[in-house]
């Protein structure tokens, strides 16, 4: 395999959260990451440690969580390398090794957290969330866009004080045009930030998602918060702005 472009440094705009999880045990990395996935995190996989590096390199993800034991290269070495190349995603790293020797590599490798298999997996979503909250783009606990709220930890949405019951899929999308207030936000944009890299660029998906979220947040309440720009875009906003 060629030698990978430097790791993506760039800033993400700040919304959903995309993950990348490096594991080579199939039936770990399927439960993994149908699990993050559940909780609206979009997921890419990656099975050793060169795929590991190369995707680090081309998407700018959220976090990574990296086994230590990657065929073809360490997850240490991935992790050094991203390191050496100024990347500053948060990593968790995950390892059966439970020395302390280990864990003291691994940190110094500039690993933020260590995880030690097997673990319970809501200790594993513990560790994302708070590596997240700590991570270079800021993620605030509430958010509201005129009488709509979203409670980012709980993942719980309520509009004029009436919950609303979303999908994980739906969830997640809300919240990235909820944290994109105001502002225009085209598929591109949405695709790479809600969904993976399994995504379909010339699919309909993201329009019958925004047609399901506006049944559920805009139907029964008024001004209808989610707008349409035909050809450019989406916006959640409060300030009655016509779709076209």
């Amino acid at each position: 395999m060629q030698s990978p472009p430097q790791p993506a440094t760039m800033p993400r705009k700040e919304g959903a959260l995309r993950i990348l999880l490096a594991e080579d045990e199939l039936a770990a990395a399927r439960m993994l990451s149908q699990g993050l996935r559940e909780q609206s995190y979009a997921v890419d996989v990656a099975g050793d440690g060169e795929e590991a590096e190369f995707k680090a390199a081309v998407t700018p993800y959220d976090l990574i969580i990296l086994d230590l034991m990657l065929p073809r290269k360490s997850g240490i070495k991935v992790c050094q390398e991203i390191r050496a190349a100024g990347s500053n995603t948060p990593v968790l790293m995950l390892t059966a090794r439970d020395g302390v020797d280990d864990r003291i590599t691994g940190l110094d490798a500039g690993a933020d957290d260590y995880l030690i298999k097997p673990f319970e997996y809501r200790e594993l979503l513990a560790r994302v969330r708070a590596l997240l909250r700590r991570g270079p783009t800021p993620h605030v606990e509430t958010i509201e866009v005129g009488d709509l709220r979203i409670e980012v930890r709980a993942r719980k949405v309520s509009r004029a004080g009436k919950r609303i019951n979303l999908t994980a899929k739906e969830y997640a999308l809300l919240e990235y045009l909820a944290r994109r207030a105001g502002e225009l936000v085209n598929r591109e944009e949405i695709s790479e930030h809600v969904w993976d890299e399994a995504y379909d660029p010339c699919s309909n998906l993201i329009e019958v998602y925004i047609r399901r979220l506006r049944r559920k947040v805009d139907t029964g309440f008024d001004p209808p918060l989610l707008r349409t720009r035909r050809g450019e875009g989406y916006m959640l906003c409060a300030d009655g702005v016509a779709e076209d």
